[in-house]
């Protein structure tokens, strides 16, 4: 059996494709919290907590809700059989370099707690999953770049299991200026090249070919 992904997102250089589609281009941010901000808007998220969280889990999220929203199954996939595995490069680094800064100087030791409960970077799994209200299984990597074959035989081996039924899987990389979101939902059903609208294999090959 070869599973199905049923839709696909990927975020980098102010721009947005869906499945393949480009659907959003920003030229007027200069930076990355305003591309973020004019994104939210754009696609009509309306879920304040965005604004709390740091950017990684804003780039993961608009991503994502991308990715789920607009694949054949969202109004009827399994919520508490939905698995969710992401992967990046520089893990929680961007927000632990804002975490320095609010304990560095002695005489002004205020860590701040909204930014310390970011400091891990799977933070972004528990934030999409309270968002879509998902309760499958969910694996973090940290990889030095997006490792298809890893990504593709953990989700193939995680969707053989019962309690599996489908899957949000990807690469969201935040460091710096630098950002890069690579998210598809895979589902288990046997890939059906005779369905219409998109659906494509869930085979490495296909993976690659996809975020590239």
């Amino acid at each position: 059996m070869e599973p199905t992904i049923l839709s696909y997102c990927k975020i980098k250089n102010n721009t947005v494709w869906l499945n393949g589609d480009e659907i959003y281009i920003d030229n007027k941010s200069v930076d990355f919290d305003a591309f973020l901000v004019n994104l939210y808007r754009h696609i009509n998220l309306n879920y304040p907590k965005f604004f709390k969280m740091d950017n990684l889990c804003k780039l993961g999220m608009l991503a994502a809700e991308m990715a789920i929203r607009n694949n054949s199954k969202s109004d009827n996939c399994e919520k508490d059989k939905t698995a969710v595995f992401i992967s990046n490069n520089s893990s929680s680094l961007d927000t632990d370099r804002n975490h320095i800064k609010t304990i560095e100087d002695k005489s002004q030791y205020f860590p701040s707690p909204s930014v310390f409960v970011y400091t891990l970077p799977n933070i972004i799994i528990g934030e999409i999953s309270i968002k879509h209200k998902l309760a499958g299984e969910n694996a973090f990597f940290v990889t030095e770049k997006f490792d298809e074959k890893l990504m593709h035989s953990y989700t193939s081996i995680a969707l053989q299991n019962k309690h599996t039924a489908d899957a949000v899987c990807g690469w969201i990389n935040v460091d710096g200026k630098e950002y890069e979101a690579f998210v598809y939902y895979v589902e288990k059903s046997n890939f059906n090249p005779l369905i219409k609208g998109f659906n494509m294999p869930h085979n490495p090959e296909t993976i690659s070919r996809l975020y590239n």
